[in-house]
């Protein structure tokens, strides 16, 4: 039996969104969906309510009724869920070692208030060993085509690997962007761009995935924008963006880069980080 798909759950609206993604995606892959709730027990006990059974009682009865609304709208899901007496940042963290993947919820973007993610899902995207998938409360209707930033100075190969495969499961086109400019403040990607054979360097690092999936449909594009305005910009009409992500360094503060945090922000469907191997 393979690894499950977990997600992160709350009481929040951005919890059953994410949910039912990632339920999706487990029958996609025959994997089997876990819930997870973080629930921090209090310092000291709390009077017991009317009608509850323990201090957990809300907890229980939200991914007790979750499961169930999970299992009535996608029949043949094999779906458990775990409450975890623990902060969220280390829970997820240790409940993502051994998933697929991990799925977390975000807030949608005519929520006010500014930014989509917390402290908490920045966190985790920045410091999770496998792909995080990032789903908005208001992520538009999914497509089957995926879309996947590449760089030519060193291409991710595990989000190439993830990308391919994604496309391939859902029978889409994977669309490979490159996007840099030779704007003052991005020398990075004017390093990039200015690269002779650029064509070339993206063709030989798809090469590999091409010849592993050769039923995936592959449209190249470089975009002359700096990569996180040029890899959101063709985001749409896909069902995922993915992006790999560098090792990230201890941090109080977590740095994502500029295109993850663009992406998460801006992208108009699920946006998948992948960690480099």
């Amino acid at each position: 039996m393979g690894a499950p798909i977990t997600v992160g759950v709350d009481g929040f609206a951005e919890s059953p969104p994410a949910a039912h993604w990632a339920a999706r995606e487990a029958l996609l892959r025959d994997l089997r969906l876990r819930l997870i709730h973080a629930w921090n027990p209090p310092a000291h006990p709390a009077p017991v309510l009317p009608h509850e059974d323990d201090q957990c009682y809300w907890s229980q009865r939200l991914l007790t009724d979750l499961v169930g609304e999970l299992r009535d709208t996608h029949p043949g899901l094999r779906v458990s869920a775990e409450l975890v007496p623990r902060e969220t940042v280390p829970a997820l963290l240790d409940a993502a070692r051994d998933a697929e993947m991990l799925v977390l919820g975000s807030r949608g973007r005519d929520t006010p208030g500014g930014f989509l993610l917390g402290s908490t899902g920045r966190r985790i995207l920045a410091h999770g060993v496998h792909p995080v998938i990032v789903v908005h409360a208001d992520d538009k209707p999914l497509t089957a085509d995926v879309a996947v930033g590449v760089s030519l100075r060193q291409p991710n190969e595990e989000a190439l690997r993830f990308a391919f495969d994604a496309a391939a499961r859902r029978g889409g086109v994977l669309r490979a962007v490159h996007a840099g400019t030779n704007g003052p403040g991005d020398e990075a990607a004017a390093a990039d761009e200015a690269e002779p054979g650029a064509e070339g360097a993206l063709d030989a690092a798809l090469r590999p995935w091409r010849e592993r999936y050769p039923g995936v449909p592959v449209a190249e594009a470089f975009i002359a924008e700096r990569p996180a305005l040029g890899v959101v910009h063709t985001a749409p009409g896909s069902g995922l963006l993915v992006l790999g992500r560098d090792e990230t360094e201890p941090d109080p503060v977590p740095h994502l880069g500029s295109v993850i945090h663009a992406a998460v922000h801006h992208a108009p469907c699920p946006v998948a980080v992948v960690p480099r191997g």
